[in-house]
């Protein structure tokens, strides 16, 4: 498990954690305690991932496109 601070870390960062988290939890051979702070991290992590595709799906619905679809320049999103 990576000791990087979920709120610090990329969307790639934590899509490939998450993703080994989820395999380990899978497998089923880790022990108990060790299981609890994995489901843990990996909600911390899902979350992240989430709250990280939000903030560009609103950057890109920021983008404004002129009659050719040519980007113009960005209008304001709100909570931004």
């Amino acid at each position: 498990m990576n000791d990087t601070p979920v709120s610090e870390m990329s969307f790639e960062a934590a899509m490939g954690e998450l993703e080994q988290v989820v395999g380990q939890l899978e497998r089923g051979d880790v022990a108990l305690e060790d299981s609890i702070k994995l489901y843990e991290r990996g909600a911390a992590l899902k979350k992240r991932c989430e709250d990280k595709l939000k903030e560009a799906e609103e950057k890109v619905a920021a983008i404004q496109l002129d009659s050719d679809g040519n980007p113009t320049g960005l209008k304001p999103v709100e909570g931004l």
